[in-house]
């Protein structure tokens, strides 16, 4: 098993393109990225802990390749949006890529240019590749959200103009 973690704005909505897929074994949503220990959602919230809401993915790269979390992972986000995501504003909510190994890395790093080369963005792509650090699991009603909270789910996606964006920009 490996892990994989990306920041692509509120956490709710990067489990859901990663969860019950073949080979996947875990997504967490949580903090990493910054200079507090063990922070709160109301620190990470607040945008002075340095953290990155993010989500960490437990896969099996011999049945679902780092490459296809790649794949995913682009059309999810803004990648030239330096100031959040959609309705979600702060570095909080800054999108990037948190490598755990040199593999990972060169894979991040191509699949980046792949975006920046494709043309399908005026702006410069701006999602950072990173290594990744110390990662902390958000409370527990963060968790599965999508799956515990639907309607609420539903509403703040709506809202948020992900959808629109992704419809718009990705399809």
């Amino acid at each position: 098993m490996e892990k994989a973690t990306f920041a692509g704005g509120c956490f709710w909505c990067m489990v859901t393109p990663f969860d019950e897929l073949e080979g996947i074994h875990g997504i967490v949503s949580g903090y990493t990225g910054g200079t507090v220990e063990n922070p709160t959602y109301e620190q990470v919230k607040s945008g002075t802990s340095g953290h990155y809401e993010a989500v960490q993915i437990t896969f099996d790269p011999e049945v679902f390749p780092y490459k296809r979390l790649l794949d995913l992972y682009w059309p999810q986000i803004d990648p030239t949006d330096p100031d959040g995501q959609f309705q979600d504003r702060g570095p909080q909510y800054r999108t990037a890529i948190f490598y755990h190994n040199e593999q990972q890395r060169k894979e991040a790093e191509e699949s980046k240019q792949a975006v920046a080369d494709s043309g399908r963005f005026k702006n410069p792509i701006v999602t950072a590749v990173l290594p990744a650090s110390e990662f902390y699991a958000a409370e527990d009603y963060h968790q599965d959200f999508h799956k515990k909270n639907p309607k609420h789910y539903k509403e703040d996606r709506a809202k948020s103009g992900r959808d629109e964006f992704i419809e718009e920009n990705w399809k």
